[in-house]
């Protein structure tokens, strides 16, 4: 067997990567614009008058779904970090693959 400890290049610069923190987020920001309750406001019926734009952030916490409403000029901001999140996720995608490819190298048969 294969018993190299020493840490593949990738896998370093991956690690190194993941060293630096970063406000992020899961979930998705999405944009609404609403009806009223009152029968004679011009939302009732046009939808180029409806209320809003209304925007909410939802994600999935502890297997439940939580929405909260955000303010406009919240949004750019958490459109930010949920690319962040977005970006760790592959980066921990990337590291796990090329962890376990390191692993395998280390169950091959060594030549004697």
């Amino acid at each position: 067997m294969n018993t190299t400890n020493a840490m593949p290049p990738r896998v370093s610069q991956l690690a190194s990567a993941l060293q630096q923190p970063q406000p992020m987020r899961r979930g998705s920001i999405s944009e609404r614009r609403m009806k009223c309750g009152k029968p004679a406001c011009p939302c009732q019926h046009d939808p180029d008058a409806r209320h809003g734009p209304y925007f909410s952030l939802t994600s999935a916490v502890g297997g439940k779904t939580r929405t909260r409403y955000v303010a406009p000029e919240q949004v750019a901001a958490i459109q930010r970090q949920i690319a962040a999140g977005r970006r760790f996720r592959e980066e921990i995608d990337s590291y796990w693959e090329a962890c376990e490819q390191w692993a395998d190298q280390q169950l091959q048969p060594t030549v004697v």
